[in-house]
């Protein structure tokens, strides 16, 4: 069977058409079959809590004036939980961007003597610090 492969490829080697083979398979399996389907799954999931969400409301909506109250207030808290989940992600981010950066300049140094290219280790610093910078000062207040 290895031997009609390297026919058709033209390859001497029944080594590498092993090789090739098992990795075309697997570039297949994953980029073909694996990535889209976790991607649908996905997004069927968001729909349906999107919905299970939007149907909800809905019903507290129609139930009466105190049920709207209730619907917007439920609405609003969600809103308020998600921006400070973000906020919280951007503040992780920024510290781990700021350790990374620190450590990189610190085994850059280490590894390869002053004349290394450890102020690289900078960049990530950079992006930590800006992180921190927009969710500490600029990012409006979550109310």
């Amino acid at each position: 069977m290895l031997h009609l492969a390297a026919l058709s490829l033209a390859i001497h080697d029944v080594d590498d058409v092993g090789l090739w083979l098992f990795l075309s398979i697997g570039a297949i399996s994953l980029f073909g079959i694996f990535l889209p389907l976790s991607t649908w799954v996905e997004a069927r999931r968001k729909e349906r809590e999107a919905f299970y969400k939007a149907e909800t409301l809905r019903r507290m909506a129609e139930s009466s004036s105190e049920g709207a109250k209730a619907a917007i207030e439920l609405m609003q808290e969600q809103n308020r939980i998600e921006q400070l989940k973000r906020r919280e992600g951007m503040k992780v981010g920024g510290l781990v961007n700021i350790c990374l950066g620190v450590a990189l300049v610190v085994f850059l140094r280490a590894l390869m003597g002053p004349n290394s290219p450890y102020l690289c280790g900078l960049i990530p610093v950079a992006i930590g610090v800006a992180l921190l910078g927009y969710v500490l000062f600029l990012a409006a207040p979550v109310e």
